[in-house]
């Protein structure tokens, strides 16, 4: 095709990010009709106008950034990931509040929002990727790892746990996957894991004795009892996404036949999967999960051809990090996991969150690019 000679990089993975987003389409065009009646008198075409903008402009922003020089994301990553510490703290006190939490900020001039984790997430992994590219020796004793690496983690994940306990996790266990695939110590790794652990049992018998002294506190104490439960009542959403489940089958019941769109808040976005499953079938279903560890394997692919450390680790840091929170949504559809509000990376209606998935993949393209123009000049100089 014609297109593709414009495309470089990867070009499997521009071929996944256009079957998911193709996809995303038409389940976000079935799932918002309740949306569509209770706010917009009906008027499904509003919503799919709007995803579809989001969804176009997403792939400008992937072209946009995957003909940017990789190494280019070093020296942004140095100024953005200490701005993000000021715009993590402004969202925790000024930010949109949706329920109990506080985790966006207004686009000055549009009705959009954006969560500033969004941003930080892209921005520590990114400084993550450069710590251990140009500071490895620093990082062989404790110390040295303690302050350049794991001390800003620290600070970001801190600043994104008050109002998205989910999101902070994953990043702090995508910062591990990245140390590990850098080659910091695995002792050093085991101690890290040693601390979450005491971490989270002091966090979580905080939460259960004393939930009003963390925000969100109690929250969380609901939803990890509720799941522990298996109460049909205290997990309604859970519940109606098994039937949801159930009901689709291994061919599905066919575009925009759903009936539990009906009864899951959040069908459109934290529960598309079981939508998917639902109209689609368990063979759409195994596919969509088939496409993302593609994706996945073409991160490690990119590390492996790269001879830049730093480019392969943000290639296979920021693809593990979209894939690990895929994986996360579906096993929250299907009952595996507690729920944790995680959006379906290419798929979800999830707003701007499409801008900074897609502005991963342009990073990760970027790199790919890099790495074909090379294999060029060498095939070329032989």
């Amino acid at each position: 095709m014609k297109l593709f000679s414009y495309l470089k990089g990867d070009k499997v993975i521009w071929v996944i990010m256009l079957l998911l987003s193709l996809l995303s389409t038409l389940v976000v065009y079935s799932a918002v009709v309740t949306l569509a009646h209770k706010y917009k008198q009906g008027n499904s075409e509003f919503f799919l106008i709007k995803h579809f903008g989001l969804i176009v402009s997403g792939f400008i922003l992937a072209y946009f950034f995957h003909k940017i020089k990789y190494t280019t994301f070093s020296k942004i990553s140095q100024i953005g990931f200490y701005l993000c510490i000021p715009l993590l703290l402004f969202t925790l006190l000024k930010g949109v509040s949706t329920g109990e939490a506080t985790r966006w900020l207004p686009i000055p001039g549009t009705s959009l929002t954006f969560q500033s984790s969004d941003v930080a997430k892209i921005m520590l992994l990114i400084y993550v990727a450069r710590v251990i590219t140009l500071k490895f020796d620093l990082l062989q004793d404790f110390k040295g790892l303690a302050i350049h690496l794991l001390l800003p983690i620290f600070i970001i994940c801190v600043l994104i746990l008050p109002a998205n306990f989910s999101t902070a996790a994953l990043l702090f266990f995508n910062c591990l996957f990245l140390m590990f695939i850098g080659r910091v110590k695995l002792k050093f790794l085991a101690y890290i894991l040693l601390i979450c652990i005491g971490f989270a049992m002091v966090l979580g018998l905080l939460i259960y004795t004393v939930p009003d002294l963390i925000p969100r506190g109690k929250t969380w104490k609901s939803r990890i009892e509720n799941f522990s439960s298996g109460d049909s009542k205290n997990n309604y959403q859970s519940e109606q996404a098994k039937i949801a489940i159930a009901t689709g089958g291994i061919i599905g019941k066919g575009p925009g036949n759903s009936t539990q769109r009906a009864f899951l808040p959040q069908a459109s976005s934290d529960f598309i999967y079981a939508i998917i499953i639902e109209e689609y079938g368990l063979i759409t279903a195994l596919l969509i999960l088939f496409l993302y560890l593609i994706l996945f394997f073409r991160g490690i692919r990119i590390l492996r051809d790269s001879d830049k450390t730093f480019g392969g680790l943000i290639s296979v840091g920021l693809s593990f990090s979209l894939v690990f929170q895929a994986l996360i949504n579906m096993a929250v559809a299907v009952n595996l996991f507690p729920v944790t509000g995680q959006p379906l990376p290419l798929i979800s209606m999830g707003g701007t969150s499409i801008w900074f998935t897609m502005i991963s993949l342009g990073i990760i393209l970027s790199v790919s690019k890099s790495n074909n123009d090379k294999a060029a000049e060498q095939l070329a100089t032989d």
